[in-house]
């Protein structure tokens, strides 16, 4: 059973136990003990069936089970035993009574404690659901504080009349717990998610020093190229007409291509994008200072405005650029674009095609197509297919007519890939795959999603018949980890690490922007709020990536490749995976890591860019390096 199924028995066992409880209580209540009764057990079994849940949860980690083991359990514990010592004698007595006149004895004996064990039960669910990883201090407090109001209330409601003995001092109970965890809440933090370098000696650098080079390594040359942001409506391959926001008005933008070892020049202008933009290489490890995250390394771009980036194609490869102003919307409208550096002793290309794939108003393009893709392709030729997925979520990719290779992944050569045939291709929102075959002659088709009436078809000629002769949706999926031949690396699970960092990736009410919202968190707080991973330049760094929430979170760190180390405590058995995005499901848990080796400040974040948007951000920075 995996943690993420786990994850999801836990919250309907929560629900069954809360609803099971309060029914109990509204039975009573209603003077029915024997539906009461019969609640009751239920309650009592789906209470022991979560503790086992929780239990079983807790091998995949305590991220997942922290604020049940420490508040939610042993509040309903409390609770459930008292409602069963207190009301249980009373309901057993009353349900065998042929008659009911008295059924379940004083209310505040039976309806209270069965009721507030519902309290009890439901605040621990809501915790899970509305405040997530950690529960601190301050939430059990304030939880605490909660459930005894209502029992108090409830007590209120269920004896009227006259005092009621020990109500002034519950009262006054309830009122000092719930303070002191309303001041633990609000007490400043010890750590702020401000951009800082820490503590350091000497001569601080800035950002606006680390900057790409005038001029061109030798043997390089210089590749100059001028990107222009502006609103346009574009004409789709079906003739349909979308508003998008646009680099020289077409969508993707322009393609940025270049040969290892040359300079790389783009010159960003903006004519009528009020918001502002900025270019970020996904992937593409530049000086900070050409990074392109507006308030950190420049300011936006604003309309009038221009900016030059410069920097050197050292890496062979396969990635895009976006703007990193209000990404969200600005990538979603279309402001992306392809990079491609190609090695400086790289064969004949035969065929190289750069496929990204987008999402403009619920319909799946490739490229600027929204219709089938057809192109000729003689036998025997060489083909690499470079898949770039530009959006928010995955996209299923799968190669039909021909084995081939998945050779590259997120710019990265993979070691001994071998030969695939009816398989999946799972990509993660920013990443990228190569795949490489030799045309056969018969028809090839890539289909995005399973989607058999688009996709693009590869054939020698134009009428060359079916390429897909059954739903791929069938196929199974290519586990990365397991593919392609082990190799050496500086590194792996066992090293010395000078840093390591969890990040736990939930959902739950946090102050984002200063404004509190249902965000999505990392350790329980949202962006600005995130305190900075602190790195020292040479540094070894391992990140540990944990999900507990229902989302994907496709991970991406700037200005960095990570190896990954292990998935779910599984190191891999394949090649040796370098990756700037990775997919971190529902319930996984993510070992990864890099050296320290490109000075800077860097975001650290969900490249879902709608999260991000809403929280799930951070930054990573070097010791002595400022703003």
């Amino acid at each position: 059973m995996t943690t993420a199924l786990l994850l999801v028995l836990d919250l309907v066992a929560g629900a069954v136990v809360a609803a099971a409880w309060l029914g109990a209580g509204v039975t009573a209540a209603a003077r029915r003990p024997r539906p009461a009764l019969a609640l009751c057990v239920v309650a009592v079994l789906a209470t022991l069936v979560r503790v086992g849940l929780v239990a079983t949860l807790a091998g995949s980690g305590w991220w997942f089970v922290q604020e049940k083991v420490t508040l939610a359990l042993p509040l309903l514990g409390a609770a459930a035993v008292t409602a069963a010592v207190l009301a249980g004698p009373h309901l057993i007595r009353a349900a065998g009574r042929r008659r009911q006149e008295d059924p379940a004895g004083h209310p505040t004996t039976v309806v209270v404690p069965l009721l507030t064990a519902g309290y009890a039960a439901a605040a621990g669910l809501l915790v899970t659901v509305l405040i997530g990883y950690p529960a601190t201090w301050s939430v059990a407090l304030v939880t605490v504080a909660l459930v005894g109001a209502a029992a108090l209330v409830t007590w209120r409601v269920a004896a009227p009349g006259g005092p009621l003995p020990g109500m002034r001092a519950g009262v006054a109970a309830t009122l000092a717990v719930g303070l002191v965890g309303v001041g633990l809440a609000v007490r400043p933090g010890d750590a702020d998610g401000a951009a800082t370098g820490g503590h350091h000696h000497g001569h601080a650098v800035t950002l606006a020093m680390l900057r790409g080079p005038a001029a061109p390594p030798v043997d390089g040359t210089v590749r100059r190229f001028t990107l222009t942001a502006q609103t346009a409506t574009v004409t789709l391959s079906s003739g349909r007409k979308v508003a998008a926001w646009t680099f020289n008005g077409q969508i993707p933008g322009p393609p940025i291509t270049a040969t290892e070892g040359d300079l790389i020049e783009v010159r960003l202008g903006n004519v009528d994008i009020r918001a502002g933009v900025t270019l970020h290489w996904h992937g593409y490890d530049v000086p900070a200072g050409e990074d392109g995250v507006p308030g950190l390394t420049q300011d936006p771009v604003l309309p009038g405005q221009e900016f030059v980036y410069r920097f050197v194609a050292n890496q062979a490869g396969t990635y895009w650029y976006h703007t990193h102003e209000v990404s969200d919307r600005g990538v979603r409208m279309g402001l992306y674009g392809t990079l491609v550096v190609t090695p400086r002793e790289a064969p004949a290309p035969g065929l190289d095609m750069t496929v990204p794939v987008h999402t403009f108003a619920g319909t799946t393009v490739l490229g600027s197509h929204d219709r089938p893709m057809e192109h000729r392709v003689a036998p025997g030729t060489p083909v690499r297919l470079r898949l770039v997925n530009t959006d928010n979520t995955p996209h299923r990719f799968t190669l039909a007519g021909t084995p081939y290779r998945v050779v590259a992944a997120d710019g990265s050569e993979l070691n001994g890939p071998g030969d695939l045939t009816r398989v999946g291709l799972r990509l993660p929102a920013g990443g990228r795959y190569d795949l490489a075959y030799r045309a056969p002659d018969h028809p090839v088709a890539l289909l995005v999603d399973n989607d058999r009436a688009g996709g693009l078809r590869l054939a020698p000629e134009p009428d060359g018949g079916p390429a897909v002769a059954d739903d791929t949706a069938g196929w199974p999926e290519l586990d990365l980890t397991r593919y392609g031949a082990p190799a050496a690396t500086p590194f792996d699970g066992h090293s010395r690490f000078d840093r390591h960092f969890t990040l736990v990736l939930d959902r739950g009410f946090a102050l984002s922007g200063a404004r509190p919202q249902y965000a999505y968190t990392v350790n329980g707080h949202a962006f600005p709020s995130i305190p900075t991973e602190v790195v020292r330049q040479g540094d070894l760094v391992r990140l540990t990536v944990v999900n507990r929430s229902r989302d994907t979170h496709p991970w991406h760190l700037h200005g960095h490749r990570v190896l990954v180390l292990a998935r779910d405590g599984r190191a891999p058995t394949g090649s040796a995976l370098w990756l700037d995005t990775f997919d971190v499901r529902p319930g996984e848990v993510w070992d990864v890591a890099f050296h320290a080796t490109n000075p800077g400040i860097w975001m650290n974040h969900c490249h879902n860019l709608s999260h991000a948007d809403q929280g799930m951000m951070l930054h990573l920075a070097y010791e002595g390096v400022k703003p």
